[in-house]
């Protein structure tokens, strides 16, 4: 054995080690055997420990307004009141954007206001530009409202690079996915249908409020099951459908085929802006149809989660 390959042999043993001790650690901190767990910003992505009632954030000033929503989000997350304590130096240190962020994240305190602090979020940094790489920019002299009006304003002068939506319940998906809810679940919801029945009213509505739904959902219930994820997947499916005109999903075989409205110039942008090789090759307009080359699984798997 070569001196290099049992420096390499070391190193993987190390974070082998590392890796068990971590999974060991957070099983018995979910399980309760542990009661406080010191650790970094790493918990922000989509943790989801349901004994966890309070969280201690320290140097707020520090952190990006939707990384204090998630780290915030890692408590109440089932029937337990929660508590988040956010600690920063001297006001009279911070800048004006730490400021800001500090009083949306006080203000939006409530289930479902994700939104409206990612609004907050957009006024306080600013745009990123359209077409280009920048992420942040300066939309103080406009206003979120008028930069709106002027960008729908202008996209609607462009007719044919125009996505021309389609009402809602016109959309038919064809797939045979149709999850059954698992009884312990059922029995942990207050009213499992209406549940149901709200989901589809807002997705009915539009993509943001159905976005909303699925995080109030989570807050108050906790990562739902597999089957419920497919649910809420086809409404989402739906909903994305009925914005870009697309009248019809069905399979066949091992492909999937969209009706749709949409011209070649605007299914040209859309491939484009796509950052995955193997999406944009999977797609085909033939006609007023999108033909999807692969399993049924690309449509759901593909909806952003």
């Amino acid at each position: 054995m070569s001196p290099g390959s049992f420096d390499g042999t070391c190193e993987s043993y190390k974070y082998s080690l590392f890796s068990k001790q971590l999974e060991d650690t957070m099983e018995k901190f979910a399980l309760g055997e542990i009661k406080i767990l010191i650790c970094t910003n790493i918990v922000e992505s989509g943790l989801d420990i349901q004994n966890a009632n309070t969280i201690i954030i320290q140097d707020v000033q520090q952190f990006g307004l939707a990384q204090l929503y998630q780290l915030r989000g890692r408590v109440g997350r089932a029937d337990k009141e929660a508590h988040a304590y956010l600690f920063y130096p001297d006001k009279g240190l911070l800048s004006d954007q730490a400021l800001e962020r500090l009083a949306a994240i006080e203000e939006c305190r409530e289930l479902g206001q994700g939104f409206q602090l990612a609004e907050k979020d957009m006024g306080i940094r600013g745009f990123g530009a359209i077409f280009g790489e920048q992420q942040s920019g300066d939309v103080g002299n406009v206003g979120i409202d008028l930069f709106f009006e002027m960008l729908f304003e202008s996209l609607s002068k462009v007719e044919d690079h125009c996505v021309v939506s389609v009402p809602y319940h016109s959309v038919q998906v064809d797939i045979d996915l149709n999850p059954h809810l698992p009884s312990d679940y059922i029995n942990y919801l207050e009213n499992p249908m209406k549940i149901v029945s709200d989901a589809e009213r807002v997705a009915e509505k539009d993509i943001w409020s159905l976005m909303q739904f699925t995080e109030n959902l989570r807050r108050q219930y906790g990562k739902e099951p597999r089957s419920m994820e497919i649910l809420l997947k086809k409404l989402y499916l739906r909903r994305m459908s009925a914005d870009l005109g697309i009248t019809r999903i069905y399979s066949s075989g091992k492909m999937i085929f969209m009706k749709t409205n949409m011209s070649k110039k605007v299914f040209k942008l859309m491939i484009e802006s796509m950052a995955s090789d193997v999406h944009k090759n999977s797609l085909i307009l033939e006609g007023d149809q999108i033909k999807v080359l692969h399993v049924i699984s690309f449509c759901l798997n593909s909806l952003i989660w």
